[in-house]
């Protein structure tokens, strides 16, 4: 039986658990970075939320520490890579509160058709408004869901059975998958157009961030009202707030903000607009939910057991073939979902060379981790990886050959309409693309890569080089691949920084370039 050292207030469910299995339960709150070091010797199992830094320090001297849990979803308060180096699993609650956050959502989206908090604040004032607050049915109305993964899926089920019209935007949902949910699928900018309201359930990065602008509300139908209970900052508030004065949105109801804890915001003067402080995950459900959740999986991996939601994976197991792969398979599931913009139907999975008969699966769940890296709101893991897959309604087809012509090891990704190829070379056997869109190149990959179709014409490189050094981005490697037919080429660029949107543009508006793509590893 071990010791679990619990940092934050976990319900008592989840106390009384870890302690009826045999554990002693520690439980330190508010523990300064510095008493966290000390009180962290001798544990063997972490528990936190949000509140704890679980750093690199901390697991160092964290020396009998097997399990690290986060009674939650989001990690950016733990070093998953720091802990995987030292054998430390690490562990979060991903369901426990995907439950609270729909019925949030649509708490709000009712409270923004009928006006309820506005009306009741006029009534304790003395003041009986019906006509000032009169509202609108849901029935009929178009709701679109931006991001259809597992609360969108929820908030589509309840709205399904106010009698709306359900579409989505979301690239990594299948076509089938959103169909079998009663869904449509379409482009941000035709479901803002036909939506009455909208509602935002996508993880916040840097291709969300600000998703929601001014110029995404000019292209909304008229009296559109919005819904928020994802992060803040995908919906710009100052933005918000001056389509609201103008008249082009009806209202808000947002529960997250840019900015939190916040009691100031341009939207707080609007009397069509309801908040809340971040009050998703505020049921007693889900916080039982998650310190049950959290507790059975730090006693099943003290125990030794399988932990299903287990977010890094200890790959001592793994063949020494397979294992320098995993990091390149990870690079080009990221790169293939850069290039089709999202998720394919279908994934093809090619194995060429020694790696044929050393046990690949790891590497696919690899592929797969790097492919939804940017497209849900949960970390993605190993464990998690094939669930995502098949709620996204992604065909999986893996196939291995111990032939390889051109390489002693390949792997190779189709889906979509387009393909990438990777292997491992030179004496450090360092990572390269070796095949983009059937273009044959040769580059590393890296953090910034920007992918190029154009004609194969003279003086093309150097109109992307220059509009490049215009925006003040060095281009660090480069290759050129051209067509078989020799109309057109690929350059595949790594840059030193993310290009800005309008050099993004000015490459897109530029003759004898076609297609322009951004991706990131």
């Amino acid at each position: 039986m071990g010791r679990v050292l619990v940092t934050e207030k976990l319900a008592q469910p989840g106390l009384d658990l870890m302690a009826e299995a045999g554990h002693v339960v520690d439980v330190q709150l508010e523990l300064t970075p510095e008493q966290l070091v000390e009180a962290i010797v001798g544990a063997n199992a972490l528990v936190i939320r949000s509140a704890t830094n679980v750093t690199a320090e901390v697991l160092a001297a964290g020396t009998d520490l097997v399990v690290v849990g986060r009674a939650g979803i989001g990690l950016d308060n733990v070093d998953v890579a720091a802990a995987t180096e030292r054998g430390v699993m690490v562990v979060n609650a991903p369901q426990s509160n995907i439950l609270s956050a729909a019925e949030q959502a649509m708490a709000l989206l009712l409270a923004q058709a009928r006006n309820i908090p506005q009306a009741h604040a006029a009534l304790v004032a003395g003041k009986w408004e019906r006509s000032k607050w009169e509202g609108v049915e849901l029935h009929g109305k178009t709701l679109g869901i931006v991001g259809l993964g597992r609360v969108g899926a929820l908030v589509a089920q309840r709205a399904l059975a106010f009698g709306m019209r359900l579409v989505a935007y979301d690239p990594f949902v299948s076509a089938d998958r959103a169909k079998h949910m009663g869904v449509e699928l379409m482009s941000l900018e035709q479901l803002m157009g036909e939506s009455d309201f909208v509602t935002v359930h996508l993880p916040k990065n840097k291709e969300t961030l600000g998703l929601i602008g001014a110029d995404m509300l000019a292209k909304s139908k008229p009296g559109l009202r919005i819904i928020n209970t994802a992060r803040g900052g995908i919906v710009d508030e100052e933005a918000l707030a001056q389509a609201i004065r103008a008249g082009q949105v009806q209202g808000a109801g947002l529960d997250v903000f840019a900015k939190e804890p916040t009691t100031e915001s341009p939207l707080f003067e609007l009397p069509s607009v309801v908040v809340a402080p971040h009050l998703g995950a505020s049921t007693v459900e889900a916080q039982d939910k998650a310190g049950i959740t959290i507790a059975e999986q730090v006693i099943l991996a003290l125990a030794g057991d399988f932990v299903p939601f287990a977010v890094n994976v200890n790959a001592t197991d793994v063949s020494e073939t397979v294992r320098p792969f995993m990091a390149l398979a990870e690079q080009l599931g990221r790169i293939l979902a850069g290039l089709e913009d999202g998720l394919p139907d279908t994934l093809e999975i090619e194995y060429q060379g020694g790696l044929a008969g050393s046990g690949t699966g790891i590497l696919s769940l690899s592929v797969l981790k790097g492919l939804f890296a940017e497209g849900t709101a949960e970390p993605v893991s190993y464990v998690n990886a094939p669930q995502l897959a098949a709620e996204r309604g992604l065909e999986v087809r893996e196939t291995s050959t111990v032939t390889a012509h051109d390489f002693v090891n390949l792997i190779t990704l189709r889906g979509g309409g387009h393909s990438v190829a990777g292997t491992l070379a030179g004496p450090r056997s360092e990572p390269r693309l070796v095949m983009l869109d059937d273009h044959t190149v040769e580059v590393p990959p890296a953090p910034h890569m920007v992918v190029v179709r154009n004609d194969d014409s003279p003086g093309m490189i150097g109109v992307v080089g220059t509009i490049l050094g215009d925006a003040g981005v060095s281009i660090s490697s480069m290759a050129v691949g051209p067509s078989a037919t020799g109309n057109t080429a690929l350059m595949v660029l790594s840059t030193s920084a993310q290009i800005p949107d309008e050099a993004l543009s000015k490459l897109r508006d530029s003759a004898g370039i076609s297609d322009v793509h951004t991706v990131r590893t």
